[in-house]
């Protein structure tokens, strides 16, 4: 008491302040915890609701597998049924996180990405995603991987090119094209280039607010087609790209599906993969005319007998073959990864009914159909005759997709025949036992489409 009555008035008045101060603090330490605690009780009870609101979309996901079951210790019976139960559970717990992050938003935001290899239509498919005004489309944005990255096929050169193209595309798909900087050569300055690879092919590159005035004295090697724009600004692109409501992309530089699962699995995507196949015997005969140089062996074979068929060049024809069928068997097997995120489609399916194929593709994908889509299809599949170039996408569809039985040796549709029959017994594709089955007409070496193959 006496050392109390010793301190100075002003001291006790400090202490006494400094008492309520702390009450105070720890009144407010404690309000504040009561407020994070009951947001987390929500958010739970949010998250909570959702899954009480289909109790059985677990056991519901996969009607052609059966749901794992417990084996007697308690445990699931295999480590792929435990592998398929957490694929559910993760594709469950995506959609809802994508539901609570959208507040019930009924337009989600989709990521297409179509699969496909040279020569089989993908520049005409593609087109029908191109054509829908709310949609970020790019044509082979990997091509530029491609020219600065070189791999030998097979082996682990191979993984190794698939894992850059995955990693690159994801960026893309998530809009962020800057990735394309390190490969674009020469290389963009201050984000502006005008070499990005057939640019004109992307209505959304070619649009406002990314079509920048027209610069002088500047070579553009890639320009748009219907109006005069400035070098591409990257960033205007990736801006543009974020304001579209779906992202589409399309790429034949992408053969091994199983590389594309983190992809499928990102909770930043919702992927929709559609794989384009073509008869294998058209697809070499339009390679052997679009590139020439490439092809002279398998040209100068069929038509004059004159230079061997190399070994090697029907091994690679082999080797292309099978890994598009590995590819589409692992997506019609349904794994739980790819459950609802897989198509199959033929080109001449496509050729034979455009516009039903792009509703399925549409409905497949999750998007509206527009009528600008519907109204390209229509001016682009009845051109009186082939439109100008070998990458041209204005054609008769429905006469053209078979146009190659007519120009292509009967040795040379034997050679594919030999090398790619598993993969044309998956897709449907007939086998020709003669030149007379070959070049006639009333022969179909097409079967009907399977409706397994939309999963």
């Amino acid at each position: 008491m006496e050392i109390r009555r010793a301190l100075p008035q002003d001291f006790r008045e400090l202490l006494h302040c400094l008492k309520m101060r702390s009450k105070y603090a720890v009144l407010l330490v404690f309000v504040v915890g009561l407020v994070i605690i009951e947001k987390e009780n929500n958010f739970i009870s949010r998250v909570s609701d959702k899954l009480k609101q289909s109790p059985q979309a677990l056991a519901e996901a996969n009607v052609t597998e059966a749901s794992p079951a417990p084996a007697e210790n308690g445990s699931l019976a295999s480590l792929q049924e435990l592998d398929s139960a957490f694929s559910q559970l993760r594709s469950r717990l995506r959609n809802i996180t994508l539901q609570l992050a959208g507040d019930g938003d009924p337009r989600p935001r989709r990521h297409v990405l179509l699969m496909a290899t040279t020569r089989t239509g993908s520049s005409f498919v593609g087109e029908f995603f191109n054509q829908q005004g709310s949609i970020f489309y790019l044509f082979e944005p990997l091509w530029h991987i491609e020219r600065m990255v070189t791999f030998e096929p097979g082996g682990a050169n191979a993984v190794g090119s698939a894992l850059i193209y995955r990693d690159v595309l994801k960026q893309l798909l998530l809009c962020d094209l800057y990735i394309l900087e390190s490969f674009i050569s020469p290389a963009p300055e201050g984000h502006l280039t005008p070499f990005m690879f057939r640019r004109g092919s992307s209505r959304s590159l070619c649009e406002e607010p990314v079509c920048t005035p027209n610069t002088k004295k500047v070579f553009e090697k890639y320009h748009c087609k219907n109006r005069h724009c400035g070098p591409l600004n990257i960033t205007l692109a990736a801006e543009a790209c974020r304001r579209k409501q779906h992202v589409a992309l399309k790429t034949v530089r992408i053969r091994q599906l199983e590389f594309l699962q983190p992809l499928v699995e990102d909770p930043r995507l919702d992927m929709r993969i559609i794989q384009l196949v073509r008869d294998p015997r058209a697809v070499l005969a339009s390679r052997i005319v679009a590139f020439s140089g490439k092809y002279e062996t398998w040209r100068k074979w069929a038509s004059e007998g004159e230079a061997p068929l190399r070994e090697e060049e029907v091994q690679r024809l082999r080797g292309n073959c099978e890994s598009i069928r590995l590819s589409a068997e692992l997506g019609l097997r349904r794994p739980g990864w790819l459950r609802g995120r897989y198509m199959l489609v033929r080109y001449e399916d496509v050729a034979r009914a455009p516009l039903q194929k792009a509703e399925e593709m549409y409905r497949f994908a999750g998007l509206p159909l527009t009528p600008q889509v519907e109204e390209w299809i229509s001016k682009n599949t009845q051109a009186p005759r082939d439109g100008n170039g070998i990458y041209s996408t204005r054609k008769n569809s429905s006469e053209q997709f078979e146009k190659w039985r007519f120009s292509i040796p009967f040795k040379l549709a034997q050679v594919v025949q030999d090398a790619c029959a598993p993969a044309m017994r998956l897709f449907g594709y007939k086998l020709a036992s003669s030149p007379a089955a070959l070049a006639n007409r009333s022969f179909s070496l097409l079967e009907e489409a399977q409706p397994s193959w939309v999963t």
